[in-house]
């Protein structure tokens, strides 16, 4: 019988930056997402059951396409982070309400070990922007994020950057709307160094799946306080230097 072997996962590539865009019918935005993102970057669009060709679209222009059939914000975002490869990974709507080119300065703060995780705190520009009714459920989600965890953070915008690896180990089970808080609360947890920048926001092309309508709003609420209720998840306890050849302990 013949064995079978499996190939170790890839190294990540410490030169590139993968970008991971959660897409559900987003063909009229995915031109001025794409054209947005930085030269050398590589665009990860995870189709989430598009109906509209999305996927096509992104693949005509230039973007490696990720298939997610599980519905789910969450679900996407996680099935983009494991198709990624790069060192440094990023996340940005696919609804053209935020501006990819931004993430440089995320993942430059990144890379000089400034910060282990960057959030963009969306500013709306213009009216009908950000609803009030998302507006006032994101306050609420943040002001109980900082009881749970102690961040100041003003925003849970899907804006940020991030290494892979540290993103990993956080163990992500959410699959829902509750994935962007649940890897800020775990990254707390575990001591990853959280900022927050001010970033445009601008009404965004096409209907909202989730923060369009108060029934939309409600249940990613309701999601994001099922990830507060979560028992802490304990830091990694650092692993001892061994000791030198031949030295004794005391």
């Amino acid at each position: 019988m013949k064995a079978v072997t499996t190939s170790p996962p890839p190294e990540p590539d410490p030169a590139r930056v993968d970008v991971v865009l959660p897409c559900l019918d987003e063909a009229e935005a995915l031109p001025w997402v794409l054209a947005r993102i930085p030269r050398g970057w590589r665009a990860l669009v995870v189709d989430n059951g598009s109906t509209d060709g999305s996927a096509a679209l992104a693949h005509s222009l230039g973007a490696t396409v990720v298939r997610e059939e599980r519905r789910g914000f969450g679900a996407a975002c996680h099935a983009g982070l494991l198709a990624a490869t790069a060192d440094i990974v990023c996340f940005c709507d696919c609804d053209a309400s935020l501006d990819p080119s931004l993430l440089m300065d995320f993942v430059r703060e990144v890379r000089d070990g400034e910060a282990d995780l960057v959030l963009g705190r969306r500013r709306p520009q213009g009216r009908g922007a950000w609803p009030a009714h998302a507006r006032a459920g994101n306050l609420a989600l943040a002001r109980m994020l900082r009881r749970r965890t102690g961040l100041r953070l003003h925003d849970l915008g899907p804006l940020r950057a991030a290494r892979r690896a540290d993103l990993l180990a956080l163990g992500l089970t959410d699959r829902r709307s509750g994935y962007p808080l649940q890897m800020v609360v775990r990254a707390a947890d575990t001591g990853l160094r959280v900022a927050e920048h001010d970033v445009p926001y601008l009404p965004r092309t096409g209907a909202s799946k989730v923060t369009g309508t108060w029934r939309g709003t409600w249940q990613a609420v309701r999601d994001m306080r099922r990830v507060l209720t979560e028992p802490p998840v304990p830091a990694p306890v650092p692993t001892a230097a061994p000791s030198p050849q031949g030295a004794t302990s005391r």
